[in-house]
């Protein structure tokens, strides 16, 4: 089963390194997962994701407090807005999968809005947001 979880944390990393890459492709929650599978499978993994220096401020407080900075909110927002407008832009949908995919995206920033603020540690407020 650890090979399994090991797998799985290797395609979750290679979805957030294109999601890295993309605009319309998400990171953090792909790298979450990661973490979570290489917890399950290499402590090394994990603690390289944790460490990063970019990703792993997000991952720990994420893991941490279960919270999402206003930057990340508003990002997130951003690109899942960003994202809907491609959507409708290049695939004209029907009325039908318009409301599927605009509901979707409704519940995930709903989700992403109702992650708690940071809170305040002995890092300085500049820092969490």
């Amino acid at each position: 089963m650890r090979w399994l979880w090991f797998a799985l944390g290797w395609l979750m990393l290679a979805l957030g390194a294109i999601g890295a890459l993309l605009p319309v492709m998400p990171t953090t929650i792909f790298l979450i997962l990661a973490v979570a599978c290489f917890a399950r499978s290499s402590p090394t993994f994990e603690r390289r994701l944790l460490a990063h220096p970019r990703y792993g401020p997000a991952l720990r407080l994420w893991r941490e407090q279960g919270a999402v900075t206003r930057k990340g909110k508003c990002f997130a927002s951003a690109g899942m807005a960003l994202g809907f407008a491609l959507f409708c832009w290049g695939a004209h949908p029907s009325l039908t999968l318009l409301l599927a995919v605009g509901l979707g995206f409704a519940a995930s920033a709903a989700y992403v809005l109702s992650r708690p603020a940071p809170r305040a540690r002995s890092l300085g407020s500049s820092a969490l947001d």
